[in-house]
């Protein structure tokens, strides 16, 4: 693993937003404008790097499957925050009913330097972002720049073939695609809008609508769309623990289709997502599989002997951007109690690479790895000012 600097394309910025990066630079605090796709400089692997991180995800993948069966199983919903009954329910039935119920994607980030094992850092297979470039725009950019190069990147092919795949699990009619009018940059647009794309490529019939326009039909009980169709199915850009706490979340839970056509809508990602997206499921692994090689400690009760010795983060059970998370030196004095639970994982500060902090973010996609992206952040937690860089394979 090497970063090399390099001269961006003339032109970059309108290149890449013709290839759905709408929102190529980011506004910093300081009223500045940076780019968020950064082609001045671009990561190397080995073949064999990228193949143990292949077999490293989907051993991370399937580990988090059993840790998810588990916390079902032993009935510690609770220990993710999911107090609700109704939620907890619709969860515990949508994992025992999860062959019957489309899964798609997700993405786990990982700590690596190119000297070791990958660690992870967590796991959000939920409401994932950063698609767009790691799918598409960076590949072009491999064409372009390096021709005749490879890149760990299947992620288009797997997803067109996970939608034809599930087709048989979609109810009739079309498939909606939701994303919250609330984004002001994009991305989570220009996510859904790529993942649409995928799913027509694979022969579905697909709709579109933001999530403020999803309506209720009081007569008929059952969620519509702007044109007063039924949603008999929908894909969501759009955290489950929103869906479940907003005002129409008792809908949401009356109606949820969870296979077997015990409901009138299907939500993808599918309710189980759930247990995978929430910090919680860090600790939990450790108490599974404790030593393993790619899991960092990480404990729900407090930081433990984390304090003294490695450091550790302290992460929100739910969040994403990094909101939230606080880090901890070892033997640095005890912090206020939080406002929120938190799972405590030891402190990995990030690789440096030219001064730069870096994450892989490594995608899945029907079960298997997919293709990886990478973001740089000028501090230790990866925020919403962080960076993204193209990668290839030499």
């Amino acid at each position: 693993m090497e970063r090399r600097t390099i001269t961006p394309r003339p032109d970059w910025q309108r290149t890449v937003e013709e290839q759905g990066i709408v929102y190529p630079l980011t506004r910093h605090p300081d009223g500045s404008l940076r780019p968020y796709w950064d082609e001045s400089a671009h990561y190397v692997f080995s073949l064999p790097e990228v193949e143990a991180l292949e077999e490293t995800v989907e051993e991370l993948h399937t580990m988090c499957l059993a840790a998810a069966g588990h916390l079902v199983e032993r009935g510690r919903l609770a220990d993710l925050g999911i107090t609700d009954p109704r939620v907890a329910a619709a969860v515990t039935e949508s994992w025992h009913r999860r062959a019957e119920l489309p899964s798609v994607y997700g993405r786990f980030d990982l700590h690596y330097d190119g000297t070791g094992p990958a660690k992870m850092l967590e796991y959000n297979a939920d409401t994932p972002t950063s698609l767009v470039e790691a799918a598409s725009a960076q590949w072009f950019w491999m064409e372009e720049r390096f021709p005749g190069a490879d890149q760990w990147n299947s992620l288009h092919e797997r997803l067109v073939d996970t939608w034809r795949k599930q087709a048989k699990l979609l109810p009739p009619g079309p498939l909606h695609f939701a994303h919250s009018s609330a984004d002001e940059l994009g991305e989570d647009l220009m996510t859904v809008a790529y993942l649409k794309e995928t799913a027509e490529q694979a022969g579905l019939d697909t709709d579109w609508l933001s999530m403020e326009e999803i309506g209720w039909d009081t007569l008929s009980g059952r969620f519509v769309d702007n044109r007063l169709k039924f949603i008999r199915a929908i894909f969501k850009l759009y955290p489950w623990e929103w869906l479940t706490t907003d005002e129409f979340a008792g809908h949401v839970l009356d109606t949820l289709d969870n296979g077997g056509g015990t409901g009138s809508t299907l939500w993808i990602e599918p309710a189980w997502k759930m247990l995978l997206s929430n910090k919680a499921l860090l600790a939990i692994l450790w108490e599974l599989y404790p030593g393993h090689p790619s899991l960092l400690p990480a404990y729900l009760d407090g930081p433990r002997e984390l304090a003294a010795t490695t450091g550790y983060a302290a992460k929100p059970l739910l969040g994403r951007e990094g909101e939230g998370v606080t880090l901890h030196p070892p033997g640095s004095p005890a912090p206020p109690a939080p406002e929120e639970t938190c799972c405590y994982q030891a402190l990995a500060p990030l690789p440096v690479f030219d001064g730069n902090h870096v994450v892989l973010g490594a995608w899945v996609v029907g079960d298997q790895a997919a293709g990886l992206g990478i973001r740089e952040s000028s501090g230790l937690v990866t925020d919403s000012y962080a960076r993204f860089l193209p990668h290839v394979i030499l």
